[in-house]
């Protein structure tokens, strides 16, 4: 009987805890100063990303490396606002994929490795670039057609980063982004 009554009174109190102690979203008011952060995060991220790519353009394996370590890092620091419970599990899912895909760019120095992975960094990076893209930037998802491997770019003009030597100028825009004008 004591039993009993003990775990009516457990059961009590805790619907009752539950009742007065609502689940809540983060207290952290958004200020002007924290938009402005989380700006020049993304601004980092896209600009590290471009960086990758522009190493690769130019075969600076070293540089490459750099961009890479910069964008992991970056990418570990950002994270995702106003998305519902699914939404949000696949963002961070892929921010940990992009994030391991930059950290093996960043861990060899071998360019053909580094452009291999950047074909993966490139299709991972679109698939959320919604949430990555800084306000008044334009991006733009490339293809090269012989290959079918995709890159992100600033503009519209095409700079191969997987044959810059033979097929520099050889892709095309398949979708835009950002502020980015058709």
């Amino acid at each position: 009987m004591k039993h009993l009554i003990l775990s009516a009174i457990f059961a009590l109190s805790i619907g009752s805890i539950y009742a007065q102690s609502p689940v809540k979203a983060s207290t952290q008011e958004v200020t002007p100063n924290l938009v402005q952060q989380r700006e020049a995060l993304k601004q980092e991220i896209i600009t590290s990303y471009l960086n990758i790519k522009e190493n690769l353009v130019a075969s600076d394996s070293v540089q490459a490396s750099k961009s890479a370590a910069n964008l992991a890092n970056a990418l570990g620091k950002f994270k995702f606002k106003k998305l519902n419970l699914e939404e949000m599990n696949a963002a961070t899912n892929m921010r940990g994929k992009l994030k391991e895909l930059a950290m093996s760019i960043a861990s060899t120095k071998n360019i053909n490795k580094q452009r291999t992975d950047l074909n993966e960094l490139s299709v991972g990076m679109w698939d959320i670039i919604a949430y990555l893209t800084p306000a008044q930037t334009a991006l733009y998802e490339q293809k090269c057609p012989m290959t079918g491997k995709v890159w992100i770019s600033s503009d519209k003009e095409i700079k191969n980063p997987y044959f810059p030597k033979n097929m520099l100028d050889c892709g095309e825009v398949i979708a835009s982004a950002g502020t980015a004008k058709p």
